[in-house]
């Protein structure tokens, strides 16, 4: 970088699930001039609309709102799609004067696009197609057995059913001969711009878990069972796919395979999503350069607001 050079400023307003981070960046919105570009793992997908809490047309028609709908749930997604996706939808807003504020909860893709990625290879379908196929026969754990033969380092971090990690590190192993972990270390260079990282950090976990079960509650009066029960119907869906291991979808899921007992979905999902929050809130606490606030203070948009004029909008 030229010493001295202006940089864009791009703000992330991020936090755990159920902490407010809409509202609070609709706010900011009619008060500054960005766009929020969703740094969502679930929103991505099309008609996952209640279990994702996306929002409504309504919302989207008075903020631009970017990355929401990019593909149908029975497509896959990375965290390096993500930094491209990302990239543009920044570019084109900066391009045009006005501030990306990036919003969401997903912590791989904003550390993704924060530092850069590893310079792996691309997905290759027919290489993915031969290793599942191959799992649908032996096992996931009989396939981690031969990613430790190949890529002891990764297969020691993996658990032997997480389809997914070991299906893409066999995959990369395949492609290059090489383990994926001896090419972590070689990453691009992170992205040409500052980043105002603004975390919403509830101080009372209790008063976080109601609105996590209120929020739930208000899914499953929605219709968010029957949204998944469409979605089934439209897509050919297997509960592996990325889309349906999403904290809710799961869990319905279950229960429409006759898995989970009905009257166990609520405390389920409700159980699940707490999870999912506790793992996002360990993600921050331990995050750089980040300024925390109180999503529940009564001065939370007030202190945000702050944050956001002093360094993003000042002079």
């Amino acid at each position: 970088m030229i010493s001295g050079a202006i940089r864009p400023r791009v703000i992330a307003l991020l936090g755990p699930t159920a902490s407010g981070k809409s509202a609070l960046a609709a706010a900011l919105a009619k008060r500054f001039p960005v766009e929020i570009v969703s740094v969502d793992s679930a929103q991505i997908y099309r008609g996952m609309n209640i279990g994702t809490a996306k929002p409504d047309a309504n919302e989207r028609a008075a903020i631009p709102h970017h990355l929401l709908d990019l593909l149908d749930p029975d497509e896959s997604y990375s965290a390096a799609r993500f930094c491209t996706d990302a990239g543009a939808a920044m570019a084109d807003i900066l391009g045009r004067d006005r501030t990306p504020l990036l919003v969401g909860g997903t912590m791989l893709y904003l550390k993704a696009l924060r530092e850069g990625l590893s310079d792996l290879p691309p997905a290759d379908a027919s290489v993915r197609a031969e290793i599942e196929a191959r799992a649908a026969v032996e096992g996931w754990p009989a396939l981690h057995r031969e990613l430790a033969t190949v890529d002891p380092e990764t297969a020691m971090r993996l658990p032997p059913n997480d389809s997914q990690r070991i299906g893409r590190a066999l995959e990369i192993f395949k492609q290059t001969g090489t383990p994926m972990s001896s090419q972590l270390g070689h990453r691009r260079e992170p992205p040409p711009w500052d980043m105002l990282q603004i975390a919403l950090l509830p101080a009372e976990r209790s008063r976080l878990h109601e609105n996590i079960a209120r929020r739930f509650d208000a899914m499953l009066a929605a219709g968010f069972v029957e949204e998944l029960v469409g979605l089934r119907n439209r897509f050919k869906l297997t509960e592996t796919m990325s889309s349906m291991r999403c904290v809710g979808y799961r869990q319905v899921w279950e229960m429409l395979e006759g898995r989970l007992p009905k009257s166990e979905l609520r405390d389920r999902g409700i159980f699940a999503t707490r999870q999912l929050a506790k793992r996002q809130l360990t993600w921050l606490r331990g995050w750089p350069d980040i300024h925390a606030v109180d999503s529940l203070a009564d001065d939370a948009l007030e202190r945000v607001v702050n944050l956001v004029t002093e360094h993003a909008f000042h002079g």
